[in-house]
């Protein structure tokens, strides 16, 4: 909510970002509203976060778009199947 206590608009969450990089000495870098969206997303997948939690929280309708948006490192993404998955770890099983 904005000081009026209305629904903060898109200009509003920018005047919130020039502030807080002006306050951080990193005026005229390259700090916009959606890099924050891209670093929560990344992150949160990197530290181990679920797929279709990022895709509710950034309001994705598509896994697809998810995956596409978060630069998925494809390597780890597998290596998280193979562990958590029911099929891969049933052919895991069977292997051994």
């Amino acid at each position: 909510m904005n000081r009026s206590g209305e629904p903060l608009t898109p200009r509003g969450i920018r005047n919130i970002v020039d502030s807080a990089a002006s306050r951080a000495g990193i005026w005229g870098k390259r700090v916009f509203p959606h890099i924050f969206r891209h670093s929560f997303a990344t992150h949160f997948l990197a530290g181990g976060g679920e797929l279709r939690v990022i895709q509710e929280a950034l309001g994705h309708s598509s896994l697809s778009t998810t995956q596409v948006y978060t630069h998925l490192d494809w390597d780890k993404m597998k290596k998280v199947y193979e562990n958590a998955h029911p099929h891969a770890r049933r052919a895991r099983e069977k292997k051994t």
